[in-house]
């Protein structure tokens, strides 16, 4: 389920499981694929972003995109304004705390806050 309002590029590019929840205005930039997987639930604003720039200014200046795939795992909680970047992977059953910037691949049952979002040490 979906609730309004929901922002993306494309679409076609985004493959989410059964179950699939997604609260009010989370954006998923579509460029490459994004797999979410099974009784995921987004809080609100979620960012899922596959596309980036160049670091460097003068590629940039060009003007070229490019973009790596998202995949987040079955029952997985990621938290209200989270922000996923390009080309990470989170495992399942983890939980990604509100505001938090994933910019690194999440193992399944880990539990990650802040920015950039780092493991939470029980």
């Amino acid at each position: 389920m979906i609730q309004p309002p929901f922002f993306c590029d494309y679409g076609y590019n985004i493959h989410a499981g059964p179950g699939v929840f997604m609260n009010f205005n989370c954006v998923i930039l579509d460029v490459c694929p994004v797999y979410i997987g099974a009784g995921t639930m987004f809080g609100p604003a979620v960012q899922v972003l596959t596309a980036t720039h160049p670091i460097d200014a003068a590629e940039r200046a060009r003007g070229p995109e490019y973009a790596k795939p998202i995949r987040i795992g079955r029952d997985c909680w990621i938290g209200g304004a989270a922000i996923i970047q390009p080309g990470v992977t989170i495992g399942d059953r983890c939980i990604v705390g509100a505001g938090a910037v994933v910019t690194k691949d999440v193992p399944d049952d880990t539990i990650v806050v802040g920015n950039p979002a780092r493991p939470l040490v029980k």
